[in-house]
């Protein structure tokens, strides 16, 4: 057997059948969601786990302008089924992404969503030529302009659909993909409130109020608030990674993946593919596989972070660097392959992510970097809480990536850092601190204090962060957790039991009581060994002379180890 193309990114359903590139059947998906007759579908799945060619896939098989690609069909199984070998191109359908709306500002923003619905226009415009729209509907088109207002904008597709029921005498079906990018995009450069109302009206307008709509489907990696843009829906059903609905439809399965890696000769893989690709879980499907990734291995048979690197993951960088300690600590745990118990609110409040807790992990779940584990109901309360972790190592290596990121603008010699920590060697540690502290204090405030008064404990959590991504595997890094009388900072276990052993003390300088950073280094040393936070590890089989205390004592940027 021929061994099928690779293309890469390709997400055009028609290219890729009439290519015979490489492709895993979700026809089924088609006959699922068509004997549901939901009126309205949100999807929420991370990105590039199939959505966009899932959608062109709806469109090639339901639009009356493809009523000629059966073939594309031919062999899947959606053609044994002989009812929807009838129902292929026997539809309008309106099919349009706001994956490209990336705009810094609002402004920008919308005059994106605008040219879109412009250009759908424009490839309707055929519909005016032979008489079969009202005069008035025929006019319409004209006001379609780049200049239109935020009204004719929002009313755009409703009318649309009424031209389109006019004239093929059908309802149509509308693909909306990537409806939360420029949502998300709004809430990290700042005009959240802006976007969300001109979203609401288009949606309102869309999916609520459209006459002329047989049914439609969204998707997106998010779940946004009903409150934010669906106030007006009431007609919406919702599809998050813990819905059973459509569970096998998107990611591949375990044993997709097993033929896809014997049909390319490295059966042998299997068991590496799945530690560095599998863990994903949907509903009660789990061994789920990013496709992206599976589909990078087939071509270039090299295992690295493909979905990871493949976007920026700033918002999920720049919550978490602003988190406050708990959240840091919950992360420790994450990184050291530990389940983490929190409360789970699909429904994603952008305006709370940044201060309400367990919003953050919502959004690492939606966004496929966490995976539900197991799920508790608790009767007192009426809450579930969720047991979620890291899915595999290709999102580990992401995080730590992340994290050394922080810590890598030019100048700032973290590694040298690290290895003056190992060494024990004092003098190099203060010396690295200080200019570590002078380069990056300013990169972690968060604008709304100066650095000066910027919580201090802010960058020493984000510094343990630092830490485990350049130690993991060699220390079990931990913050915040009793031992002895008391919590220590920060404490760094050896995995050999011949390494040395780290205790940390932040403490910061207060002029008041303390006269100089040296007598604030002296408390902070005399803390560890007066609440005996060796204790935890003489416990464990450490003895006294493999701990190494420090004291860290900072005063603005400047800092003092001893």
């Amino acid at each position: 057997m021929t061994k099928p193309v690779i293309s890469i990114g390709n997400q055009d359903f028609e290219f890729i059948r009439a290519n015979r590139c490489f492709y895993i059947d979700k026809t089924g998906w088609i006959k699922e969601w068509w004997e549901n007759q939901d009126a309205v579908t949100l999807i929420t799945r991370p990105r590039r786990f199939g959505k966009t060619l899932n959608l062109s896939m709806m469109n090639y098989f339901f639009s009356n302008l493809h009523k000629d690609k059966q073939n594309l069909f031919a062999d899947l199984s959606i053609w044994k089924e002989k009812p929807y070998r009838d129902l292929q191109g026997s539809y309008p359908v309106i099919f349009l992404s706001f994956a490209d709306i990336k705009g810094a500002t609002y402004e920008a923003a919308r005059e994106g969503i605008v040219q879109i619905l412009t250009d759908l226009y424009k490839s309707f415009r055929f519909l005016t030529e032979d008489g079969h729209l009202d005069q008035s509907l025929q006019e319409y088109f004209t006001y379609i302009q780049p200049d239109m207002s935020d009204t004719m904008a929002a009313i755009c597709l409703k009318r649309l659909s009424i031209c389109l029921h006019q004239y093929y005498g059908k309802k149509v079906l509308i693909f909306l993909d990537e409806y939360d990018t420029p949502l998300q995009e709004a809430y990290v450069h700042g005009y959240w409130e802006e976007m969300a109302a001109f979203i609401r009206s288009l949606f309102n307008s869309t999916f609520k109020t459209n006459p002329c709509l047989e049914r439609a489907i969204m998707t997106g990696i998010t779940r946004v608030s009903k409150e934010s843009i669906f106030s007006d829906l009431n007609n919406l059903t919702v599809i998050t990674t813990t819905s059973e609905k459509y569970r096998t439809q998107f990611g591949f399965l375990e044993s997709e993946v097993s033929d896809a890696l014997e049909a390319f000769g490295i059966p042998e893989e299997q068991k590496n593919v799945a530690r560095w690709y599998d863990g994903f879980t949907f509903g009660s499907q789990s061994n789920i596989y990013n496709p992206w990734s599976i589909t990078n291995f087939l071509e270039y048979r090299e295992y690295r972070p493909y979905w990871a690197n493949s976007s920026s993951n700033a918002m999920i960088s720049r919550l978490i660097r602003q988190g406050d300690s708990r959240q840091k600590s919950m992360m420790e745990d994450l990184l050291s392959q530990k389940a983490l118990t929190t409360e789970i609110d699909e429904e994603i409040i952008f305006s709370q992510l940044s201060h309400k807790q367990g919003a953050i992990f919502s959004l690492l779940l939606a966004s496929g970097y966490l995976k539900v584990v197991q799920k508790h109901f608790e009767e007192d309360t009426g809450r579930y809480l969720y047991d979620v972790k890291i899915p595999n190592q290709e999102v580990t290596i992401m995080f730590t990536q992340m994290i050394r990121e922080w810590f890598s603008q030019d100048g700032v010699p973290y590694q040298e850092f690290i290895a003056a920590l190992l060494k024990c060697d004092v003098t190099a540690m203060n010396q690295y601190m200080n200019k570590i502290t002078a380069e990056t204090f300013s990169f972690f405030d968060t604008g709304r204090s100066p650095s000066r008064r910027m919580e201090p404990e802010r960058f020493f959590h984000d510094f343990v962060l630092g830490l485990i991504a350049e130690l993991t595997g060699k220390y079990r890094i931990t913050s915040n957790r009793e031992s002895g009388y008391g919590r220590y900072d920060l404490m760094m276990e050896p995995t050999k039991k011949n390494d040395p052993a780290f205790i940390f003390e932040f403490k910061v300088h207060d002029p008041k009581s303390e006269a100089s950073l040296e007598e604030t280094l002296a408390a902070a040393q005399a803390q560890i060994i007066e609440k005996d936070y060796d204790r935890e590890l003489l416990a464990r089989g450490f003895t006294k002379a493999q701990i190494h205390h420090y004291g860290f004592v900072f005063e603005g940027k400047n800092v003092l180890i001893g």
